[in-house]
């Protein structure tokens, strides 16, 4: 068995009102809303300031400037989407995003300003300057300061780091809580909760280069679906078109807002190309850009592509991008005087677990925001920049609707729930994700992938680790991904198909998966 029989001690249930499952701002922003009706506990896998809100550096998009509309941010981030994005979770984006976004202000979030105004930024596949930064490329880390602070204000909510949660809870189809491994005591922890929150980020760790950071392993998306949720649109994954590519470097984000301020994308023989590619050049949607720099890769049989700054005004990136100024200069690239290595890598999931425009999941009980779920705001693909607005947005309805959760008795846990692990190697399972499911797919490659995550046998494990439970839930992610990016026999937004390389009409719609089927639908 997966853990023996015994009686679960008093001192490993800690109960609470409601429990939400990760400290990014989509959790923080939630937990803020749900203060006022009872207790809140707000779970960390590592340390609370690790998060992916903590690695956004681009900055939020909101229709503050002067110069722009609702109605001009609502039509940018549908024409991203590649005619997959729900109209409505799109109009409550950009709709509400003005009003949260200045409560934020109102607590605390400093903001880049040029003398009293906000200062506003253009990226790519935006009509307008519309992107608000702070610290110039620290935006994800002021706005999970700003909320935390007023997060850890109210009395009603707590946190605990360092607990990552394995599995939910589930009596009678409703979720009741989940169990969490305490890694600094060694052992289960049972919570009990009215209503639980996913908001456990991305899962670019399935691949084997990430702008994410290590704890993004998709654990809120494997959990829900081993519960019963529906999952959603899973195949579509965003890549980054330019991380740094230094040989024992991490792949450190070099933002879309360095191609904003005018950065141009290179060849090795140092000829600009994107403009070969697309009319908007270097501000063309992410996904262009990215495969873009794949094509010119293999059309100059070369193996990586730069990112030129050093025409623009001397003083001027070491001012506007602090944090990713010195982070090359600690890699031997001082950005002011040459060139970075630049190569795409995993970052963005627009699926996860289906919910209403109030977080609600196919679950009674289970809710979910930010990049764990999937209301379909961001279609095939995300606008830059619009992830941060996301989570503050549907981070704040998601606490709404869980406050009308009704008190109800839950049961004490018996038992944490049976489970069995994959036998195969984290690395393994990454190389078959970047080899399979990156970012060009084809029939063969997919279901090589099928076959062989097919094949790989499930076993109890005594004791489980952190470590096995992330591999457990690679596992899953990347399995739902093979098969549903297998099923959509086309290419859109994220999710490109070699044998398949245009949009057809009858896969414009939604894909659903769920353990109880097992089966792919299109609706």
């Amino acid at each position: 068995m997966y853990h023996e029989e015994i009686a679960i001690l008093d001192s490993q249930i800690q109960r609470t009102d409601f429990l939400v499952v990760g400290a990014g701002v989509a959790g923080l922003r939630a937990a803020i809303e749900l203060a006022p009706a009872g207790s809140v506990m707000v779970l960390a896998k590592d340390s609370l300031r690790e998060s992916c809100s903590e690695y956004a550096q681009g900055g939020i998009a909101v229709a503050l400037s002067d110069d722009d509309e609702v109605g001009l941010h609502e039509q940018d981030t549908i024409a991203a989407g590649d005619g997959l994005c729900n109209p409505d979770a799109v109009r409550v984006l950009v709709e509400e995003g003005p009003a949260v976004t200045g409560q934020l202000i109102q607590w605390g979030a400093e903001f880049d300003r040029e003398g009293s105004r906000l200062h506003f930024t253009r990226e790519g596949a935006h009509s307008r300057s519309r992107v608000l930064h702070a610290h110039g490329d620290s935006t994800g880390r002021e706005i999970s300061r700003a909320l935390g602070q007023k997060a850890a204000s109210l009395p009603s909510v707590s946190f605990r780091s360092y607990s990552a949660i394995t599995d939910l809870l589930v009596a009678d189809g409703a979720v009741t809580g989940a169990v969490a491994l305490d890694e600094r005591g060694g052992r289960d922890i049972f919570l009990p909760a009215r209503a639980v929150l996913l908001a456990t980020g991305g899962l670019g760790r399935v691949f084997q280069k990430t702008t994410n950071p290590d704890v993004a392993t998709g654990d809120g998306v494997a959990m829900a679906y081993r519960a019963g949720a529906v999952i959603s649109d899973i195949e579509f994954i965003q890549f980054h078109p330019t991380t740094l590519d230094i040989p024992g470097a991490p792949a450190f984000l070099l933002s879309e807002a360095l191609r904003g301020e005018g950065a141009y994308l290179r060849n090795e023989s140092g000829e600009r190309f994107m403009a070969h590619y697309h009319a908007l050049a270097e501000l063309a949607p992410r996904d262009v850009v990215s495969r873009s720099i794949i094509a010119e890769l293999q059309r100059t049989g070369t193996t990586r592509a730069f990112l030129d700054l050093t025409h623009l005004p001397a003083g001027f990136v070491g001012r506007r991008f602090p944090r990713i100024f010195e982070t090359c200069l600690r890699y031997d690239v001082d950005l002011s005087r040459m060139a970075a290595p630049v190569l795409p890598a995993a970052h963005y999931a627009m699926g996860g677990v289906k919910t209403d425009l109030q977080g609600r999941t196919t679950l009674d009980g289970l809710y979910a925001a930010g990049e764990t779920a999937c209301t379909g705001v961001h279609g095939a693909n995300r606008l830059a920049s619009n992830s941060l607005l996301e989570g503050l947005v549907f981070g704040a309805r998601a606490g709404r609707a869980m406050r009308e959760c009704s008190p109800r008795t839950v049961p004490a846990p018996s038992a944490a729930p049976p489970a069995e692990f994959p036998e195969i190697a984290e690395e393994s399972l990454r190389a078959l994700a970047s080899r399979c499911c990156g970012l060009v797919r084809s029939a063969d490659g997919l279901r090589d992938a099928c076959r062989v995550l097919e094949g790989v046998p499930l076993r109890p494990c005594p004791r489980p680790a952190r470590l096995h439970h992330e591999i457990r839930s690679i596992y899953t992610v990347l399995r739902l991904v093979a098969r549903c990016a297998l099923a959509r026999e086309e290419s859109r937004g994220g999710h490109f198909r070699s044998d398949f390389p245009e949009p057809r009409p009858q896969f414009q719609r939604h894909s659903y998966t769920q353990k109880d089927t097992d089966e792919i639908q299109f609706e």
